[in-house]
Formats: C-alpha cells, sequence, structure tokens
C-alpha cells in the first residue's frame, strides 16, 4: 500500500512503476472518478520515455502510445456497455501486441483481464490523498 499526496506525487509513483513493467504486462486501475488513475497513467507512459501528451481515452476508448522504450496502449472502459463492445474494439489483437496495456475501470469487465494483470486500487481518503493497494480484484 502507498499513499500519493499529491497529483505530482501520482504522476512519480507511475514513473517508478513503468521500470517494473515488461512486454506483455497488464495493468488495471480502478477507482472512482477523479481518483486519479489517467495522473498514474501519465507517469507510467513517462516512465517508459515516451514524450507523449497523455490523455484520458473516454471517448476515443484506446489510445496508443508508440514511441518510449515499449509500447503503451491505454485503454478506458468507463463509456463501454459490454463485454462484446470491449471485444469488437480489438481488444484481444492488443493483448497479443509486445507492450504493455494499461486499463482504467478494469473492474467494469475484470473478465476479460488476463490472468496476470496488476490490479491495482486507488482510493481518494477524505485529506485529499490518495491510496493504493495492488492486489487482485474482490469481486
Amino acid at each position: 500500500m502507498i499513499t500519493l499526496t499529491t497529483a505530482d506525487d501520482s504522476h512519480t509513483w507511475g514513473m517508478q512503476l513503468a521500470p517494473t513493467l515488461a512486454a506483455g504486462d497488464v495493468v488495471a486501475l480502478c477507482g472512482n472518478l477523479g481518483a486519479g488513475k489517467t495522473q498514474i497513467t501519465c507517469g507510467i507512459v513517462a516512465g517508459m520515455e515516451s514524450k507523449a501528451d497523455v490523455t484520458s481515452p473516454t471517448f476515443t476508448l484506446v489510445h496508443e502510445y508508440l514511441d518510449g522504450r515499449l509500447p503503451v496502449f491505454h485503454f478506458d472502459f468507463y463509456r463501454m456497455e459490454s463485454a462484446a463492445e470491449v471485444i469488437g474494439i480489438g481488444w484481444d489483437e492488443f493483448l497479443t501486441e509486445p507492450g504493455v496495456i494499461i486499463v482504467e475501470w478494469a473492474d467494469m469487465f475484470p473478465d476479460l483481464m488476463p490472468p496476470n494483470t496488476r490490479w491495482f486500487h486507488i482510493e481518494a481518503l477524505p485529506d485529499g490523498s490518495r491510496r493504493v493497494t495492488e492486489g487482485p480484484l474482490v469481486k
């Protein structure tokens, strides 16, 4: 468990997480709106040595950052209505790519996530900080 006090802390933590990731890894970021999922993703992408401007793919569903140490495929399941819709945007094909997949709102379709998924649960605390815990999704 880690506590992140500011948005900069979230970005820094994402940068520190990036070197631990390898091709084929899937990162699931779960938390309420405003929990910091995209800020952490910004840090991961920067930690992959990408110069890309990271934004939430809420409306585009997936962003690809290809200029870093490894390609990063950033999904947002928030607006997806069914597992079939996720599969329809090429989910299975992305899982075979030699890059890292980051999924915001992965808990909406947990059965689509591969067994090796690293689950991170982000909780906004009353003081504005965030508590991040790594562990399997509890259904």
